[in-house]
Parts: C-alpha cells; sequence; structure tokens
C-alpha cells in the first residue's frame, strides 16, 4: 500500500521549528514593509498583505525580469512555493500549471480549479475553463498575486486558487525598452514597450511582443505575436482606463511519448502534427469614481473575442487490415468564443469596517465543429489525409452567470482583523446540437443546466507582534460543468479531445471547502519566514478519465482532498538575497467508484469493477500528476553595480501517471511496461546581468544546467510502435507507459535597452 501519512518524526521537527520561529520573532520589534493586495478581482479594493488570512504570494515586473522568465508558466514554476509545472506538451507556453493541487491548464482534459483574472477579467476558456498562457502578454505584466484557498470572491473555478494580474500604465512605467533574446533552439524573441503620461492627467503604454523558436524536439516550431494598448486618465477623483489586447499565435505540442521511444530519442514524437493556432482580441475598461474621502465606485467591463483551432494527426484506432487500412486520422476542431462582462463594486469605509459589495455578469457563446479524416502515417509517423474531412460535431454552446459578492475586513482590535465574504452565483449553461439539426449527424449534444450557489468564507489574523502573524480561515467555492464537460461525460462514447462530444449524462457542479492556518514574521538581519498548513475538500469533483487511447470522459467523481504543509525562508542583506521554500502536499481520492483504465495492469481483477477495462479506486489513492514533495531555493547576489549573477533550483519527488489513478498499477515486462509513476527530479537554472552603461544591459541564462534527463507527467496507453518507430500489427501493439520529457540544457543571451 502506498504511504498515505506523512513521517512520524517529521511532526515534531516541524513543530519544533516553529515554536523556535515564533520565539525568535516575537523578539524582534522592526515593523515590515506594508505591501497592499487586491481583495477582489474588480481592481480597487486592496487590503495589506499581512491582514489576508492565507499564505499570499505576490511578484512584479522587476522579479520576472530577475528570473528572466519567457512566460507565466516559467516563471511560477520556478520561483513560486506550491506550484509545479506539467510539461505535457513540451512547449514553453502549454504547461499545466499546479498549486496545492490544482490546476490551470491550456489543455482540456484537465481537471481546471484556478481562475486567472487579468485587470479584473476572468480569462479562463468559456468553452472549458482551460487557460490559453500564450495570450498573456509578460511584457505588459506589472504584479500578479496568487490567492490560495476556494476564495469565493473571485467566482467560478476558484476552487484552490486564484491568480491575479495587473497590468503596467504609463504614469507607473514610464519610458522606452527594447529587449532582443536569442539562443537554443534557434529561439528569437524580441520586445518593445513604451510609457508616457500625457498632459498633467493622461497616461499611455503600448508593448510589442515576438517569439519565434524550432522547439526542441523533432517538429515543433511555434511562434507568437502579441500586443497590448493602454490609454487613460487619472483626475479630481475619478480615474479610468482602457486597454487592448491583441494576440496572433501557432504552437506545436508533441505530446507524451512512450518510454521505449525515449530511451532510443528523447527530440522524436509519437504521431504528428499537433498544432494550435489562438486569435484574441479583447477590450477591458477600468474606471473608478470617489465619492468621498471614504466611498470609492469601480466598474470593470469587458469584450473578449478568442478562435481557436487545432490540428492533430494521431494513430487510427480502427486500423486492421484488411477492413480498414488507414494508419492515421487527422483531427480538426474549430471554436469561436465571444464573452462580455461587467461588474459594479462600491467600497466604503464605516468605522472599523471596509465594506465592499460587488454584482457582476459574464455571459459567453460559442460555435465548436470537429472534423476528421482518415489517412496513413508517413515515414516521420504524420497523418497525410487520403480524403476529405467529415464533420463528427457541430454544436453552439452558451454560458451565463451572474453574481453578487461581499467583503467585508472588519478590525475588531488594531492587532485582530476579522475577514467576512461571500459570493452567490447563478449559471446558466446550454448546448444547441447544431450538426444533428443542419446536418443530420447522429448525435445527442442538447443540454439546458442551471447551477446555483452560495459560497461563505471567513478568516482572521492577529499580529501578536510587530514581527509576528497568525492567522486562519474557511472558505468555500464552486466550479460549473462548461459546455465541453456536458458534452464528454459518458463513458461508453469516449471522447478524442479537443476533438469529439458525444451524448452525455448530467453533471453536477463542484462545490470546494477550504481550511488553512499559519504564522509568518521577521527576524533580525533582514530575515522572513512563513508556515501554513491547509486542507481543501472537493465535492464532486470534475475529473477526465482516459481509455488509454487518447480519448476519455469528464465524470463527477465522489469526494477528493488536498492537504498539505508550506514552509519558507528568506534574507535580504546588503547585496545578497536568497529563499528556501519546502512544500508537502496530500491529494487523494476520498471516495470509491470504477474507471476506465485498460492499460492499467489491474483492469478487470477487482469483483467490485468487472467492467471493460475498469481499475477500482479506493478513500486514499493518490491522484496522478502530483508530486508530495517539492523544494525551490533561489540565490541572487548583486556582485557590484554592474554586475548580477542568479540561480534557482527547483526539485520534485516522484508521481503517479494517469491511467494508474489506484496507485496499484504493475509491470510484467509481457502483457505491461512502465511502473505508472514518474521519478523526482531536481534542475538548476542560472543567470547573469551585466549593465554596460545606464541604457543598456547584457543578460544571459542557462535552464537544465546539468542536462538532467527527467519527466514531469506520464499516462499510461497503448503502443503501436516498435523501437525503430516501426508501426506494428494491431495484436502487437502493447500497453506502455508515456510521459512528458523535461527540456535538455539551454541557453540564451540578450540585450536591453532603456531610455
Amino acid at each position: 500500500m502506498t504511504r498515505t501519512t506523512p513521517p512520524r518524526r517529521l511532526q515534531p521537527v516541524a513543530l519544533a521549528a516553529l515554536a523556535l520561529l515564533a520565539g525568535l520573532a516575537q523578539a524582534q520589534s522592526n515593523l515590515p514593509t506594508v505591501q497592499v493586495v487586491g481583495a477582489t478581482p474588480v481592481p480597487g479594493t486592496n487590503v495589506p498583505k499581512d491582514q489576508i488570512p492565507a499564505n499570499v504570494q505576490t511578484a512584479d515586473d522587476k522579479d520576472l525580469r530577475r528570473r528572466q522568465s519567457l512566460n507565466l508558466p516559467d516563471f511560477m514554476g520556478s520561483s513560486l512555493p506550491s506550484v509545479n509545472v506539467n510539461e505535457i506538451q513540451g512547449n514553453p507556453y502549454q504547461m499545466d500549471v499546479n498549486y496545492r493541487g490544482f490546476s490551470a491548464s491550456p489543455l482540456l482534459g484537465t481537471p481546471q480549479g484556478l481562475s486567472v483574472f487579468m485587470d479584473g477579467v476572468r480569462v479562463n476558456e468559456p468553452f472549458g475553463d482551460v487557460v490559453n498562457w500564450d495570450l498573456i502578454p509578460r511584457a505588459a505584466l506589472a504584479s500578479l498575486t496568487l490567492m490560495p484557498g476556494s476564495n469565493p470572491v473571485f467566482g467560478l473555478n476558484t476552487l484552490g486558487g486564484a491568480l491575479s494580474l495587473q497590468t503596467k500604465s504609463g504614469d507607473t512605467h514610464p519610458g522606452t525598452e527594447i529587449e532582443l533574446q536569442a539562443g537554443s533552439f534557434k529561439r528569437l524573441s524580441l520586445e518593445l514597450s513604451h510609457g508616457r503620461k500625457l498632459g498633467e492627467s493622461g497616461h499611455l503604454f503600448v508593448a510589442a511582443s515576438g517569439f519565434d523558436e524550432d522547439g526542441w524536439r523533432d517538429f515543433s516550431p511555434s511562434e507568437v505575436r502579441q500586443l497590448f494598448v493602454k490609454g487613460g486618465q487619472h483626475r479630481d477623483g475619478w480615474s479610468w482606463d482602457l486597454s487592448l489586447t491583441h494576440a496572433e499565435n501557432s504552437l506545436i505540442g508533441n505530446g507524451l511519448l512512450p518510454e521505449s521511444l525515449l530511451a532510443v530519442d528523447r527530440t522524436q514524437v509519437y504521431t504528428r502534427p499537433d498544432r494550435t493556432d489562438n486569435r484574441l482580441s479583447m477590450l477591458t475598461f477600468n474606471g473608478s469614481l470617489d465619492l468621498s474621502a471614504s466611498h470609492t465606485l469601480s466598474a470593470t467591463a469587458y469584450l473578449r473575442r478568442t478562435r481557436s483551432s487545432t490540428l492533430n494527426g494521431d494513430l487510427n484506432d480502427d486500423y486492421d487490415p484488411p477492413a480498414v487500412e488507414e494508419t492515421g486520422v487527422e483531427n480538426r476542431t474549430r471554436s469561436r468564443q465571444s464573452a462580455a462582462g461587467l461588474a459594479l463594486q462600491s467600497e466604503q469605509r464605516l468605522g472599523s469596517h471596509q465594506l465592499t459589495v460587488g454584482l457582476s455578469y459574464d455571459r459567453a457563446r460559442t460555435r465548436f465543429k470537429q472534423s476528421e479524416a482518415e489517412g496513413m502515417l508517413d515515414a516521420t509517423r504524420g497523418v497525410v489525409p487520403e480524403e476529405s474531412p467529415e464533420i463528427d460535431a457541430l454544436i453552439s454552446g452558451r454560458s451565463q452567470t451572474t453574481s453578487l459578492y461581499v467583503h467585508d475586513l472588519i478590525a475588531l482590535q488594531p492587532t485582530l482583523q476579522l475577514t467576512l465574504a461571500g459570493r452567490y452565483n447563478r449559471t446558466h449553461v446550454t448546448t444547441i446540437d447544431r450538426g444533428r439539426a443542419e446536418l443530420g449527424l447522429d448525435t445527442t449534444l442538447d443540454a439546458d443546466a442551471r447551477y446555483t450557489k452560495f459560497n461563505p468564507a471567513a478568516g482572521l489574523t492577529w499580529q501578536v507582534s510587530p514581527s509576528l502573524t497568525a492567522y486562519g480561515g474557511f472558505s468555500q467555492g464552486n466550479r460549473a460543468p462548461s459546455p465541453i464537460e456536458l458534452g464528454c461525460s459518458d463513458p461508453d462514447n469516449a471522447c478524442v479531445l479537443p476533438n469529439a462530444l458525444q451524448s452525455d449524462p448530467p453533471l453536477e457542479q463542484v462545490v470546494s471547502r477550504t481550511l488553512e492556518a499559519g504564522l509568518r514574521g521577521t527576524l533580525p538581519l533582514g530575515w522572513a519566514w512563513n508556515a501554513s498548513a491547509f486542507r481543501t475538500v472537493n465535492r464532486d469533483d470534475l475529473l477526465f478519465i482516459s481509455n488509454g487511447r487518447a480519448a476519455g470522459y469528464f465524470t463527477n467523481f465522489g469526494r477528493t482532498r488536498r492537504e498539505g504543509l508550506e514552509l519558507g525562508l528568506e534574507q535580504r542583506q546588503g547585496t545578497l538575497t536568497w529563499a528556501a521554500n519546502y512544500g508537502w502536499l496530500r491529494a487523494t481520492f476520498q471516495s470509491s467508484a470504477c474507471v476506465v483504465a485498460e492499460p492499467n495492469s489491474t483492469a478487470e481483477t477487482s469483483p467490485a469493477c468487472p467492467g471493460e477495462g475498469e481499475i477500482e479506486v479506493r478513500p486514499g489513492d493518490q491522484l496522478p500528476g502530483l508530486p508530495r514533495h517539492s523544494l525551490k531555493l533561489s540565490l541572487d547576489w548583486q556582485a557590484t553595480p554592474a554586475w548580477g549573477l542568479g540561480a534557482q533550483l527547483r526539485a520534485w519527488s516522484s508521481q503517479y501517471v494517469r491511467g494508474n489513478e489506484n496507485n496499484r498499477h504493475q509491470p510484467d515486462g509481457e502483457e505491461f511496461f512502465g511502473s505508472g509513476k514518474v521519478g523526482g527530479f531536481a534542475v538548476v537554472d542560472v543567470s547573469a546581468r551585466w549593465k554596460l552603461a545606464e541604457s543598456v544591459e547584457l543578460f544571459g541564462r542557462v535552464s537544465n544546467l546539468f542536462d538532467r534527463k527527467y519527466a514531469s507527467a506520464g499516462a499510461l496507453g497503448e503502443n503501436a510502435f516498435d523501437t525503430n518507430g516501426t508501426l506494428l500489427a494491431p495484436d502487437d501493439w502493447r500497453d506502455e507507459q508515456f510521459v512528458g520529457p523535461g527540456a535538455p540544457r539551454a541557453a540564451w543571451v540578450g540585450v536591453r535597452f532603456r531610455f
């Protein structure tokens, strides 16, 4: 049995360490720097970070620059505690970001549990709550705040946390900056930004970026084009800004690779192509009006339009000569999504209360088409279609959500604050099967579902001393199923995500409840520390269950639980800054169920789950894709006013792969291959910067310095090729472990000009 409790010897050591840190902190009398963070999605309601009853993490554009991060997943995975990334697609813009066991991913089929906001606008896509990281312009980001827990104020999909992003303005980030970078994998990127004030009260900021690379795996070029423009005005108690975000990107992500092929050549791909094209245009308006010194009205409105298409070359599961001789199938999807929303918010100070009340309305429409064309695999395992595409699904989806929320920060005493919050969500999701009505397809995809929920939250923060704060709280959040999940929830009709929909039984909304408690404080000589414990329980969790053949279905799964411990220590003294963060996570199923996992060696061996390809999942089995232990170390040294050096180490323990949800898969070397786990690993990155002149800076980065060969994710599947990449007869296909190989050592250099 897999051990599901932490080592006993760890508990007294941790308690003793916490007691020692608390005692030392009470002896220190220096006041920490007051930092404020946004307490609601709508910009405007800011509270001191030290008064938030949770382990909030923040960063700004200087942190992203110092780490020389390519994008948000890159930065979060290397820098933020309790965050790990899975390189499932092998593309730097298509990573799964996992935080405390919850995910924000661009891939349909990944259980989504984090909400992401940019300037108050939720950017989880309506069709599947996915997050397309390539549509977030890094050059325009001013700050980020990662709020843990099921914070109801941030609305739907805030099961494990919310990521709030704020963009730059011309008055806060004036000047012109040009950054050029080049290096491994033929990567070439260019960023341009310019900010300025307009007259006495206006401001303008513009950022544009381009990124091209061939990728480190075969046949994996990508290009990213981003544009951000913001203008506005601050004057006499009122302010407003209007921004445009536009992106046109083409990404190749070649996915998982069988371990037998990986051993021969880590750069090869299983089948191809695997291409995603994303287009985005978004207008965002934010405004605020001071009615008095203690009362402010704020508003956020947006229009968002995305166009996405995928082209996936896959093995033809029906290949069985001579009846079916086509070895490949080309799956295509096209989705058109338009969304609009408005949020109004009132913030008022009433004695000891900082009361915020808000109302929001969001609606979205989606048109989705899926088609397929059978063909032949060529020598590179690329699919060459031999027939015209046939439409398999054509649907329209709509979703509407109306919410009312309240957040109240109450000063019970000068050193004791109570936070009370709540949000009522009402969601209506409909799906219209246009394929059956217009094309006569044999599909039944019509759906009409309504979901309502009130989610509360409460927390306390106590400033025990100027250098020690204790906190604790409870929060509840929910997530309504999206049209893609409602349309792909029948285990008897698996979906080739993101490329198919089938008739479906109804799904329940997910409800999560989080408890968190912790301590944070400062010590002499520039030390800061934190320690927190958390537990989140999901009811009716939405999971994607794979059948091992690149297909699967969504289902509600009883209860799941994520609980853990976070410890952090940091010191800033003189020219040296270093930090250490450790996370322990136990993410487990808490209900019994039968799920389809044909490549699992225990399939059809349990009396409780005798169905075809079924395995039995029991309470205590660990969720796949989530390492139990994580460690991050960072060092930054400003050696001279001109020279700066940095290094980061990130390490994770082993994790179970998808398809091994019961943690009992065992390879036998004959019918089943692969351990059902990917091993732990550690990766070191180093960076340097050199200021040649006041306006010129050189910089460089080496990632995976020691060229570690590792895998960050995996799944059990069926491999149809031998070690030479030759297609086998269907009777010779074997159940094997597929993994997402990590990128090898790579280096980039660049130059930055500031005016």
